[in-house]
């Protein structure tokens, strides 16, 4: 294999640095609640947003520096709360933070991202953050175990830090791309709260590597769904800064299909993971559709399983209700012939079939309880009408996820 996965986080490749502290945004709690990321040279940036009409602030100012700028050189990340709703204000405090970090580290503030994560409405306590800079620039570090502290700091209701580094060669050179992300609720397709930080040393151009980033989401980020919402801060960031030295990757062939296999390597596992911790979840719900008449089908059908409440439910429950899964598909929008479909559950404990030819066969309930114990589950929907497949991740609907949810801001 081309690509494999190192140890390390956000900070594996060369020339990145990190910092986290806790500045107090929200009373309570210990919790560190902002985090600088640095590149020691400025870098490749693009990145995807969400696309809901309602976009947080530092969405927007990162927008303009993906699109526009193009180049960025630090990240600043808060949680606590989300900068969303907030008026002009809420872009003055993106302009205010990156000012402040620009000054400090002697860069542009237009090279400095801004992200949030958190309560939408209230404005973001910028003169704590603010405070917090020249400390978090002090504690710079590449370090594997500050990298890790990161990844908790960005944190919000996830229970588990997520984060992975990968390296690959390019024209001998070797390159690494190291990441970190977070996400367990307000998760749905089309860009999660969902923010996620994928650092590289590769020198790729600008162009190509948007258009690969974009593909690469499309078919991993984009395939998730923990609740339907989707949220209005939806981030994901790559910074390339050229350190590895390998020749600059300019259009396709072999080293951009190597790029490519790295990124997905990496948001496949981070979007797997955010499915994974999915607020309340105590199952991974995986839906894989084949024999579609065409790829787009066959996305439709994988997420409407994925997203279907009823059916994440009876995950939940451990009910092998194969009506849930067969209504999701029928009601998704995509057309397929229902007669002509099967539908497998299966686990590490073993496989059986709910759907066969469009009917319910016969099967045990006893080895269907069985199948549907393991906390990772996977529905096979098979259409026998073409070569289309495309695989979403999701999870079960807990009694916990309404509890997390009814206090939220508390």
């Amino acid at each position: 294999m081309s690509v494999k996965v190192i140890s390390g986080g956000v900070t594996a490749a060369k020339g990145y640095k990190v910092a986290s502290t806790r500045v107090g945004i929200k009373p309570k709690g210990t919790n560190r609640d902002v985090t600088l990321l640095v590149s020691e040279v400025p870098a490749v940036c693009v990145g995807t947003f969400t696309r809901n009409i309602v976009k947080a602030a530092p969405v927007m100012w990162d927008m303009n520096i993906a699109y526009n700028v193009k180049t960025a050189q630090a990240v600043i990340v808060n949680t606590g709360i989300a900068n969303a709703a907030t008026g002009e204000q809420g872009l003055l405090s993106c302009k205010t933070e990156a000012e402040k970090v620009g000054q400090v580290l002697g860069i542009p503030a237009e090279t400095v991202l801004t992200a949030s994560t958190g309560v939408i409405g209230p404005q973001i306590p910028v003169d704590k953050i603010c405070g917090g800079v020249e400390e978090l620039v002090s504690k710079l570090s590449d370090s594997e175990e500050e990298a890790h502290e990161a990844a908790k700091a960005i944190m919000t209701t996830d229970t588990q830090p997520k984060e992975i580094a990968v390296s690959f060669e390019i024209g001998g050179k070797t390159c690494t791309i190291g990441a970190m992300c977070k996400g367990s609720g307000m998760i749905h397709p089309n860009m999660g709260t969902m923010l996620g930080f994928m650092m590289s040393d590769v020198k790729i151009e600008h162009d190509i590597a948007l258009k690969t980033l974009r593909e690469v989401i499309d078919d991993t980020f984009n395939m998730v769904s923990v609740d339907g919402d989707t949220s209005t801060n939806d981030t994901v960031m790559f910074l390339a800064n050229g350190l590895a030295e390998n020749a600059e990757i300019t259009g396709e062939g072999e080293d951009l299909d190597t790029f490519k296999e790295a990124l997905m390597t990496v948001a496949k596992f981070l979007a797997i993971n955010i499915a994974k911790d999915g607020e309340g979840a105590t199952r991974l719900f995986t839906c894989h559709v084949t024999g579609a008449k065409d790829e787009q089908t066959a996305r439709t059908l994988a997420k409407s399983v994925i997203t279907s409440n009823l059916t994440k439910a009876a995950v939940f429950g451990m009910d092998a209700n194969a009506g849930r899964i067969f209504c999701a598909m029928g009601y998704s929008g995509a057309e397929f012939d229902p007669a002509n479909t099967d539908v497998i559950l299966s686990s590490k404990n073993g496989s059986i079939k709910l759907i066969d030819q469009g009917t319910l066969p016969v099967f045990s309930e006893e080895e269907a309880l069985s199948v549907l114990q393991p906390d990772e589950i996977t529905a096979e929907c098979i259409l026998h009408e073409g070569d289309g497949e495309a695989t979403a991740w999701g999870c079960d609907l807990t009694y916990d996820y309404v509890k997390i949810n009814a206090d939220y801001r508390s």
